[in-house]
C-alpha cells in the first residue's frame, strides 16, 4: 500500500509539474516583439539578447553599464532600453484587425524611452509605464523617463501642438495617488519622488537633458558603428514579416503596414529635425541678441571707465593744483609773516633808539645847571618890565601934550 501511495504521489507530482510548465511555456511563447539594434550585453533571465531575438511577455530585460537594446513591438511601438535599466513587459494585448490593445511595461530601474505605435493610435491612454513613484500615461507622443533611488524623472519629447505634419500633439500624464502632472510641451519635465505629488512641469536644462541623452549614448553608438550592416537589417525586418504572417496579416497588409512605418519614422524624423533647427535658430538669434546686449554694456563700460579715468585725472590735477596754490599760499603767508616781523623788528629797534636817544637828551638837559636857566629867566623879566616901564612914560607923556 505504501508503495502504491508513493507511486500515485509521484504520478501526480509529475503531472502537475508538467502542467505547470507547459503553463509557463505558453506564457513564454506569448510573443510582444524583436530586438532591433543591441549594444553591449543585454540579458533576460534565461539568455543573452542579440539582434533578431524575440522577446516574449513578463521577460525582464536588463541592460548592464554601457549597454542598451532597441525593442520594436507587434503594434509598431518602440522601446529604447538605456544602460543600467530593468525594464519588464507586464501587459501586451494587441488585435492587428482592430488595432485595439493595450501596452502596460514596468520599469524598475534606469531609462526606457517610448515612441507609440498602432495602439496609441487607436486610443491614446492604452499605453503606460509603471515606475516606483507612480504611472506615466502616454498619450499618441515620445518620451522618456529615468529611474533613480527614490526619484522618477520624466520627458516628454514630442511632437508639439502646432506640428507641420499634422501629427497628433503629443502628451504624458504623470502621476501617483496624491496627484498628477500634465506634460504637453515638447522638451519638457516633471520629477516623482516617493510620498509626495508629482512636481510641475518645468523646461529642460541642457544640464538635464544631457543625463537623458546619456542613458542612451551606448545605443547611439551601436547604431552608428559599421558592424551593423544591411543583412541584419534585412533579417529583421523577414523576421517581422513572419510575425505578421502568424498573426494573420496578407501579404499587401504587411507591405502597407511596413511602409507606413517607414513613413512614420521618416515624418518624425523630419519634424525633429524641424523642431530641433527652429530651435536652434532661436537660440542664434538669443545668443546674437545676447552679443549685442553685452557689446554695448561692455562700450558703456569702456565709456564710463574712461570718464572715471578722466575724472580721477582731472581729479588728481585738481587736487595737484589745489596742493600748489594751498603752497604757495602757505609760502606767501610765511614770506608775509617774516616781513612784519622784520618790518616789526625794525621798528622796535628805531622805537629803541629814538627812546634812547630821548632819554640821553633829556640826561642832557637834566644836566645843565639850574643856575643859568633862572639867570636867563630874571634877564627876560628884567628886559620885559623895562618895556612896560618905557611904554607907560610914553602914554603920560602923550596925556600931557593933549592937556
Amino acid at each position: 500500500m505504501k508503495k502504491l501511495l508513493s507511486v500515485l504521489s509521484g504520478l501526480i507530482f509529475m503531472i502537475s509539474t508538467s502542467v505547470f510548465a507547459e503553463e509557463k511555456l505558453t506564457i513564454e511563447k506569448q510573443l510582444v516583439g524583436i530586438v532591433g539594434a543591441i549594444s553591449g550585453t543585454v540579458k533576460t533571465e534565461t539568455r543573452e539578447l542579440k539582434a533578431g531575438d524575440k522577446i516574449y511577455l513578463n521577460e525582464t530585460i536588463v541592460a548592464g553599464a554601457g549597454s542598451g537594446t532597441q525593442i520594436l513591438l507587434l503594434d509598431q511601438s518602440t522601446f529604447t532600453i538605456g544602460e543600467d535599466s530593468e525594464v519588464v513587459m507586464d501587459t501586451f494585448i494587441f488585435d492587428p484587425a482592430t488595432n485595439d490593445g493595450k501596452i502596460v511595461a514596468s520599469v524598475k530601474q534606469g531609462s526606457l524611452k517610448v515612441i507609440s505605435g498602432l495602439i496609441s493610435k487607436k486610443n491614446p491612454d492604452s499605453l503606460t509605464v509603471e515606475v516606483p513613484e507612480g504611472t506615466l500615461g502616454s498619450r499618441g507622443t515620445e518620451f522618456q523617463t529615468i529611474v533613480s533611488k527614490g526619484k522618477t524623472d520624466t520627458l516628454l519629447i514630442g511632437p508639439g501642438k502646432n506640428n507641420t505634419l499634422g501629427m497628433r500633439p503629443g502628451a504624458v500624464l504623470v502621476g501617483n495617488n496624491l496627484g498628477s502632472t500634465l506634460l504637453d510641451n515638447p522638451y519638457s519635465m516633471a520629477s516623482m519622488t516617493k510620498g509626495k505629488a508629482p512636481g510641475q512641469a518645468k523646461k529642460i536644462t541642457k544640464n538635464q537633458l544631457k543625463k537623458f541623452n546619456k542613458k542612451m549614448k551606448a545605443l547611439r553608438v551601436a547604431k552608428l558603428s559599421p558592424e551593423e550592416k544591411k543583412g541584419k537589417r534585412k533579417e529583421m525586418k523577414k523576421q517581422l514579416r513572419k510575425e505578421l504572417k502568424s498573426m494573420g496579416f496578407e501579404k499587401e497588409e504587411i507591405k502597407s503596414i511596413i511602409k507606413e512605418n517607414i513613413q512614420k519614422d521618416k515624418e518624425k524624423k523630419v519634424a525633429i529635425k524641424k523642431e530641433r533647427a527652429e530651435k536652434k535658430k532661436a537660440k542664434k538669434k538669443k545668443a546674437k541678441a545676447e552679443k549685442k546686449k553685452n557689446k554695448k554694456k561692455k562700450a558703456t563700460k569702456k565709456g564710463s571707465k574712461k570718464k572715471k579715468v578722466v575724472k580721477k585725472k582731472e581729479g588728481k590735477k585738481k587736487k595737484a593744483t589745489k596742493k600748489k596754490a594751498t603752497k604757495k599760499k602757505a609760502t606767501k603767508k610765511k614770506a608775509v609773516k617774516k616781513k612784519p616781523a622784520k618790518k616789526k623788528k625794525a621798528v622796535k629797534k628805531k622805537a629803541v633808539k629814538k627812546k634812547k636817544v630821548v632819554k640821553k637828551k633829556k640826561k642832557v638837559v637834566k644836566k645843565k645847571p639850574k643856575k643859568k636857566i633862572k639867570k636867563k629867566i630874571a634877564k627876560k623879566r628884567k628886559i620885559v618890565k623895562k618895556k612896560r616901564a618905557a611904554k607907560k612914560k610914553k602914554a603920560k607923556k602923550k596925556r600931557r601934550k593933549k592937556k
